[in-house]
């Protein structure tokens, strides 16, 4: 080994939020790819009978308006939280920002797109349909129970 010079990328590192509880869940894997990022966190729940979000929590790293932003969440449902959380985000300052999730439902993309077209989504599929309950078909159901043997 021995010196040398090498270019290095200027800026900010990049931050990673977890959308509580889900998003830990793809948190450690994005972390092992890119251990230097910076963590930071959303805490939302949804209302079983509205189907919409209710915060609890909000800490991220400082500078938002100068970092890549990957807000991270196994699944987009209906969308309702992922857009809360996308607008909590860009109040704190972030303007860079992209949605990584592994399952999707056309209705949640649809609402991400209208509310945050500046906003791409990145996901491994996307499934056919919400339920009435605001679940993804076929989907998976509750994606924090079955990480955390919770229901």
């Amino acid at each position: 080994m021995q010196e040398m010079e090498s270019p290095v990328i200027a800026g900010k590192k990049l931050a990673l939020v977890s959308i509580l509880r889900a998003g830990n869940g793809l948190l450690d894997g994005v972390l092992d790819l890119i251990p230097s990022a910076r963590v930071g966190f959303v805490g939302l729940y949804r209302d079983e009978e509205t189907l919409k979000p209710v915060k609890y929590y909000f800490k991220v790293p400082s500078h938002l308006e100068q970092r890549l932003v990957i807000a991270v969440d196994p699944m987009l449902a209906t969308g309702n939280s992922s857009a809360v959380a996308i607008d909590m985000l860009k109040e704190a300052g972030a303007k860079n920002i992209r949605f990584l999730c592994l399952l999707a439902s056309p209705e949640g993309v649809a609402l991400m797109k209208e509310l945050h077209p500046d906003v791409p989504i990145v996901t491994a599929s996307l499934d056919e349909r919400l339920n009435e309950k605001g679940y993804i078909l076929p989907g998976l159901g509750d994606a924090g129970d079955r990480m955390f043997g919770t229901k």
